[in-house]
């Protein structure tokens, strides 16, 4: 079975348009690997219309949203499966009226939902960058009177992002974290979570990255305005510009989120705030 891996919604439309068509590409994602009974372990079955599969030993039924992200919705499939395409091909972040609205389902149904497939999307963390990676520090918050630039001593909020590169220099993953200051110690931990010591690490010549060196393959270059680290600086970009459409305002102070929801960032980026 070919994946559908295109960000066109026509082509996407096309491709399901119907709830049978969104059960098959289930179904055949689902038992990939080949069909085993949950309740007596036996490997044949009947495949209904539905593409459902029933156990040719115990007559055990099993749907193809059973033990899945879609088990038990509420809603047809097929606006479940538009619902996922938007999220994950959006550059900016969803609100669940927005999507409650454009689909026909309430508020609370499409925000339930949104929650359960940003926490599918979570990064495990269980599988560091390697290869090329690229780190940089940068701030969160609007302007403040008699503060210029990052401010590294305002109350502004304080993160740290790394971004993993394919070999042919496209983004591969992304990570971004809230810190306490700029220090070797607040930035070791985006290494020491999500860095594997093997990874070809490149960062500006801040002084803060200078300590981890001893521990992890760090090159430092100019940064040049940007200009070494322009990828690096889109991601962060994306970042500000998903806070900047999710929530209604942030604040200086310790509270830093206001917001109806706080949802966990997409296509596998963790950014924890307090």
């Amino acid at each position: 079975m070919e994946l559908f891996k295109g960000r066109n919604l026509i082509e996407f439309s096309k491709h399901f348009a119907g709830e049978k068509d969104c059960k098959q590409y289930l179904a055949n994602l689902k038992w990939s690997k080949g069909y085993c009974c949950r309740k007596c372990g036996h490997g044949a079955a009947q495949i209904r219309k539905d593409y459902s599969r029933t156990c040719n030993k115990c007559s055990d039924t099993e749907s193809t949203m059973a033990d899945t992200l879609f088990h038990k919705l509420k809603f047809p499939l097929r606006t479940a499966f538009f619902i996922c395409f938007e999220i994950t091909t959006s550059t900016k972040s969803l609100s669940a009226r927005q999507m409650g609205s454009r689909y026909g389902i309430t508020e609370k149904t499409a925000r339930l939902f949104m929650h359960k497939i940003r926490e599918a999307m979570k990064s495990s963390g269980r599988y560091p960058m390697d290869g090329n990676v690229e780190v940089d520090e940068f701030v969160l918050c609007g302007k403040e009177n008699g503060k210029v630039g990052r401010s590294y001593n305002s109350k502004k909020k304080k993160s740290v992002c790394a971004v993993e590169f394919t070999d042919n220099g496209k983004v591969k993953r992304m990570y971004a974290l809230k810190i306490k200051d700029f220090s070797a110690t607040s930035l070791g931990v985006i290494f020491d979570q999500h860095i594997a010591k093997t990874a070809k690490v490149k960062t500006d010549q801040y002084k803060g990255y200078r300590p981890l060196m001893n521990n992890y393959n760090i090159e430092q270059i100019p940064s040049k305005m940007g200009l070494n680290f322009q990828t690096l600086h889109t991601m962060i970009h994306q970042i500000k510009a998903w806070i900047r459409t999710t929530y209604s305002w942030v604040t200086l102070g310790d509270k830093m989120l206001k917001s109806t929801f706080v949802p966990v960032f997409l296509l596998q980026i963790l950014l924890i705030y307090s």
